[in-house]
């Protein structure tokens, strides 16, 4: 039994096969973020740091040896209930990454840090690893009003190029989805150096997205999707609109597994 090493379960299932969150707290002071109401945290007390999770080293290198006895060698996430590349002290991320790969694993990082992420960029391996970031916007002042603390989105939309040009495997999570028209245009924008993104509704916003047609978003990023032949996934909430028999496959995040429609 692992503590830190762990099999995503409902909605977090459809990011990656294994996931590990090395903080607790993320202070990106996203406004949509679930993660205080899913863990039952009061958000302020949940956006003001994010303190390394007690006893992280020591648990998860006997985690992954565990995994390595087993001989799983999946991707782990890093992560879903914190942002490994907050504003705040983030070497933890560097050791965890490491021991990962030390204990035979691949490693996928999915963060609204941007640029933070690039003091990492050696560990990442381009058959092995993939580097993700969440967009919601290309609007700085959208950003700044919804996410103000993570990165603005020219950052993010230029580390996850950096990273492509090393030959990483790259993916974009386009939830939580506050703007369609913005949504579209990051593809139009990203898709020359995105290998596939991952899209679905809002979540836990009330009213704020009650009117969104989602039939017809779901038709139209899957039509421009494959207008720019573009790897994608669609995600569970959205799939009653998808034509029968669409090709949707889930955990397209590696190097080796690259699809182009």
């Amino acid at each position: 039994m692992t503590k830190f090493i762990y099999a995503p379960a409902g909605k977090a299932s459809e990011y990656a096969p294994l996931a590990c969150n090395v903080y607790l707290g993320c202070p990106h002071g996203c406004t949509y973020c679930w993660a205080p109401l899913v863990l039952h945290r009061k958000r302020e007390v949940f956006q003001q740091g994010a303190p390394t999770r007690p006893g992280f080293i020591a648990g998860l290198t006997a985690d992954a040896k565990l995994c390595q006895d087993a001989g799983i060698r999946e991707q782990v996430l890093l992560s879903f209930a914190c942002d490994i590349y907050h504003p705040g002290d983030t070497s933890m991320t560097r050791r965890a990454i490491e021991i990962l790969q030390q204990h035979g694993m691949a490693v996928c990082t999915l963060t609204k840090g941007g640029s933070r992420a690039l003091r990492d960029l050696d560990l990442f391996r381009p058959d092995r690893d993939c580097f993700a970031s969440t967009l919601t916007f290309l609007s700085d002042d959208l950003s700044r009003h919804w996410e103000p603390a993570a990165a603005l989105p020219a950052d993010r939309v230029a580390t996850l190029r950096r990273f492509h040009d090393r030959g990483i495997f790259t993916w974009v999570s386009l939830e939580p989805v506050l703007d369609i028209e913005a949504s579209l245009q990051i593809i139009r924008e990203t898709h020359g150096f995105v290998d596939h993104y991952k899209f679905g509704r809002a979540n836990y916003l009330g009213d704020y997205t009650k009117n969104t047609d989602w039939r017809s978003y779901t038709q139209r990023m899957i039509e421009l999707c494959q207008q720019l032949k573009v790897s994608h996934y669609v995600k569970r909430d959205l799939e009653p609109f998808l034509p029968a028999g669409y090709h949707n496959p889930m955990h397209v995040q590696c190097r080796p597994s690259r699809v182009r429609r």
